[in-house]
């Protein structure tokens, strides 16, 4: 019960400093990040939480099945056929430059063996825009780099899941076997690609039926409900559930782009901070002792030189800004799906699961500081100036001009100094 105290209050200093976090280096997801580390056994001492504890299992689940869920809830297919060129670039192209990079820096600096030095790679290669939100939720900042940078993360944490599971498989001591088969692996990604498909066609059919139909308040409980039954029915069937729950976000924004809007922000929201907490739980002066100098110089270069090399390498040609390559290239946070596929690989059991875990856990923890502390003054680059819906001030009226009129969606604007007047122009603010 200590632990659902904390991330109450956790949880309700992060709504109160919300609107200051908005304006300043201040992050949210830094402060459950701190919050865990600071109640660990590495500080205060008033929860323990070990690596391969219960609670770290269950709460990476769950917590991944819901934002690879709401991550689904990003592809939208309009907006891919509208703009598809320049994500599917950042996917094609820069994620697996991204992925490679790592796996060779890996390798060679922390000496980890090549399947697992790929693992880590993998791991490390989605990106998640909560991290830089004062980027991607702006409507200042340029709509082809907002849209880059939140298609890329929504897809790229699905794209990364069957890689992460074959190369967890292919570094067990268990990898020859039927239970981690490649084969086994295909299949339950397969049968959670039709269920995650399926579930929610079927619960669109009946919301159609006459006799049926959610009351307009109650309507952002049938996202809930179809997360909620295909977490079920995932674990009895053995079906993938992570693939189950992007490909069900997907399906649900298909069918009703409305249940986006209505479950995206708080079911994201607070499967992501409750895995912060547990997260920050495990981020011990120890485990920042355990790794070596090469692990540091390979994380260094994951955040300053791997992501945006390999980015800017795929926008090549393109018609972004310099200024907008630069940004798109240094944004790209280690993701959510970084931290729970961190846990996976830890609680995998393969021969060199703590070291890539310790370089993991920095790397994201890193990434969070860098990436969240840097958002809002990148941001007022681009001349963003209503932050957290707060309008700016309006400039005030020239001396020699009158106060306007508005009438009938025109403005009748008199100026003293000339005694001119102008019609017939639209109004607008």
């Amino acid at each position: 019960m200590v632990l659902v105290a904390v991330f109450g209050v956790a949880l309700l200093v992060a709504v109160l400093l919300s609107g200051l976090a908005a304006r300043t280096v201040l992050s949210t997801s830094f402060l459950f990040l701190a919050g865990g580390a600071l109640v660990s056994d590495g500080f205060l001492g008033l929860i323990h939480i070990t690596p391969d504890s219960e609670l770290v299992s269950v709460t990476a689940d769950l917590a991944l099945f819901a934002v690879l869920f709401t991550d689904g809830m990003h592809v939208s297919l309009p907006k891919l056929r509208a703009g598809w060129r320049n994500p599917v670039r950042a996917l094609g192209l820069g994620m697996p430059l991204a992925f490679l990079f790592m796996a060779l820096v890996t390798h060679f600096l922390v000496g980890l063996d090549w399947t697992t030095s790929f693992l880590v790679g993998a791991v490390l290669a989605p990106t998640d825009p909560v991290f830089a939100s004062a980027i991607v939720s702006r409507r200042e900042v340029p709509a082809k780099l907002r849209q880059l940078l939140n298609v890329e993360s929504g897809i790229n944490d699905g794209l990364a899941l069957p890689v992460v599971l074959v190369l967890i498989a292919a570094a067990g001591p268990a990898a020859g076997s039927a239970e981690a088969s490649p084969g086994k692996i295909a299949l339950e990604l397969l049968l959670g690609l039709v269920l995650g498909i399926a579930l929610p066609l079927l619960v669109n059919r009946l919301a159609r039926f006459r006799l049926l139909g959610a009351e307009p308040k109650l309507q952002p409980l049938l996202p809930l409900a179809t997360g909620v039954i295909l977490y079920g029915a995932c674990h009895l069937t053995h079906a993938n559930p992570y693939l189950a729950a992007f490909s069900a976000g997907a399906a649900v924004v298909h069918l009703s782009p409305e249940a986006k809007a209505a479950f995206e922000p708080l079911g994201e929201a607070l499967a992501k901070f409750a895995a912060l907490l547990v997260f920050g739980a495990l981020l011990t002066p120890r485990l920042f002792g355990d790794l070596s100098f090469g692990g540091y110089v390979a994380v260094v270069l994951a955040i300053v030189l791997i992501r945006p090399a390999s980015l800017l390498l795929s926008l090549v040609g393109t018609s972004f800004s310099r200024k907008e390559k630069l940004v798109a290239a240094w944004f790209g946070p280690k993701g959510f799906a970084s931290v729970v596929y961190g846990l996976l690989v830890l609680q995998s059991g393969i021969p060199q699961a703590e070291e890539a875990f310790t370089l993991i856990a920095v790397c994201i923890a890193f990434s969070i500081v860098a990436h969240s502390s840097t958002d809002v003054p990148i941001a007022r680059a681009f001349d963003v100036d209503d932050l957290v819906g707060i309008p700016a001030e309006p400039p005030r009226a020239a001396p020699q001009q009158e106060e306007r009129r508005w009438s009938e969606g025109r403005v009748d604007c008199r100026a003293a100094s000339s005694g001119t007047r102008e019609t017939d122009r639209p109004a607008s603010r």
